[in-house]
């Protein structure tokens, strides 16, 4: 990788990390309506960098902003599409390392006998780390709201999260494929490791993309009333 790609990508990171910080904190200053969106917004820092602190501090602080219930649709699409971005972003973040380190656990899904390129084998990997913690997450928003009892709950988080994460996903790896046999390989001749801070700077494209596929069906389930207003 070039100097000033990684330089730039390092960059980034600092950046995103110092404003997922400083939410963090500062929702445990001014606690969110719903508890779980104190994981939601410094998580999707970390892809989402300044433009995300904007949003934040314009409609998702506790202290200001929409009373809940009143939220414009944009904006509850906007958050409804954020709270499954960091169930992506979480998975990601335990998926990609845990298969940098331990390849083997990719073997039973695929790689290398059906899957020549470990990348796929990674992505069914960091799909289903993030489906898991996508419901955990939708669990924890809609059966408070809902009162809902667990099994209830459960039903509505498979139902709320399940198109919204594949269509956040389909935008986040189709960005992944094109940097790699797009972009890295041809030019470089070579594509960033886990270990690079290029893969996560590109990271943060990808994820942006997976944000801009999955604003359409978040915006069809909540005016469905699938998806909780947030």
């Amino acid at each position: 990788m070039p100097a000033w790609l990684l330089t730039l990508s390092v960059i980034s990171l600092l950046v995103a990390v110092a404003i997922a910080l400083w939410i963090a904190v500062d929702c445990r200053r001014h606690p969110q309506h719903m508890a779980i969106m104190g994981l939601v917004w410094p998580l999707c820092a970390l892809f989402g960098s300044v433009p995300l602190l904007w949003f934040y501090l314009r409609h998702g602080r506790a202290s200001g902003g929409h009373q809940h219930g009143d939220t414009p649709l944009p904006i509850a699409v906007a958050k409804g599409t954020l709270h499954c971005g960091s169930g992506c972003t979480l998975g990601d973040m335990l998926g990609e390392p845990l298969a940098f380190l331990l390849p083997a656990i990719l073997v039973p899904l695929g790689w290398p006998d059906i899957f020549p390129e470990q990348m796929f084998a990674v992505w069914i990997l960091d799909f289903i780390l993030a489906f898991g913690i996508g419901i955990v997450f939708q669990y924890f928003a809609i059966a408070p709201m809902r009162n809902l009892r667990p099994l209830a709950g459960l039903k509505a988080a498979i139902k709320a999260d399940t198109l919204s994460l594949v269509s956040w996903q389909l935008g986040m790896y189709g960005t992944m494929a094109v940097a790699v046999f797009a972009i890295y390989r041809p030019l470089f001749g070579t594509e960033p490791d886990v270990s690079s801070p290029v893969f996560w700077f590109t990271m943060q494209f990808a994820m942006i993309a997976g944000f801009i596929t999955a604003c359409p069906m978040n915006w069809w389930l909540i005016r469905m009333g699938v998806k909780e207003k947030m």
